[in-house]
């Protein structure tokens, strides 16, 4: 939340609460860098519109009463309250469209989740934000058509995910020596998740299930013929190729 890198990786666990913190990001840039689009990409449409509701509740609760010093107070009874003591008081933006897709705010801003299509997200420009959920899983072609999007207003990208085999963007730039804040969060990391939960888990799930879900490890993948470790032995740098 408090970074200011332009590209950020989370490589999370299941259920560590790496949807919650995208999402507040979200809504926080649209609050606080108005007017700003924001953009959330999933591997699917169903995902985008989950996420989205994430977002959305977080703007619901932003409007809830909440106990400040003192007594109970609403955000509008603060604010009568505090009429004439701050010249910059923050009001917060009302909703002007809400869909199961789209969040439109009086202050400009736009969130809007994207449908798993390349041909149909190449509409938009100036991105103050671009999330990708789920990211390992969102095909390379769908993310080299997203990031162009990023060019004029120099917006952050954030993509988080777990690990979903040696393949794929995702894998390449956790792995590779790109400009990424690499940040990864484990089970055994996370306090909300039990110790003995995780013991069930792995004797349910096996070894390799449990590592790409739990321990954020990339694997094989299922159907490989070879491994990705024997691949990369059998490359070599000095071997001439057979055709120039």
């Amino acid at each position: 939340m408090r970074t200011r890198k332009t590209q950020v990786l989370l490589l999370c666990s299941r259920q560590v609460g790496k949807t919650l913190v995208a999402a507040a990001l979200a809504l926080r840039t649209a609050l606080l860098e108005a007017p700003a689009l924001v953009l959330v990409l999933s591997p699917s449409e169903r995902q985008s519109g989950e996420f989205m509701q994430r977002i959305k509740e977080l703007h619901e609760a932003l409007q809830q009463p909440r106990n400040v010093v003192g007594q109970v107070q609403s955000f509008q009874e603060k604010q009568v309250a505090e009429t004439g003591k701050d010249d910059v008081y923050f009001r917060l933006p009302a909703k002007t469209r809400d869909s199961s897709l789209q969040l439109h705010l009086d202050n400009g801003s736009r969130i809007i989740g994207l449908p798993a299509s390349e041909g149909k997200v190449r509409v938009y420009s100036s991105v103050a934000l671009l999330l990708i959920d789920e990211a390992s899983r969102v095909d390379d072609a769908l993310y080299r058509a997203m990031r162009p999007m990023l060019a004029v207003s120099r917006g952050r990208l954030l993509a988080l995910s777990t690990p979903f085999g040696k393949r794929g963007w995702f894998h390449d730039a956790w792995h590779g020596t790109g400009d990424w804040m690499r940040v990864k969060v484990t089970a055994e990391q996370c306090p909300r998740i039990p110790a003995a939960f995780l013991a069930e888990e792995r004797q349910a799930l096996g070894e390799r299930w449990f590592r790409q879900e739990y321990q954020c490890s990339f694997e094989d993948a299922v159907g490989a013929v070879f491994a990705h470790a024997d691949i990369q032995a059998a490359l070599s740098d000095d071997v001439e190729p057979l055709f120039p």
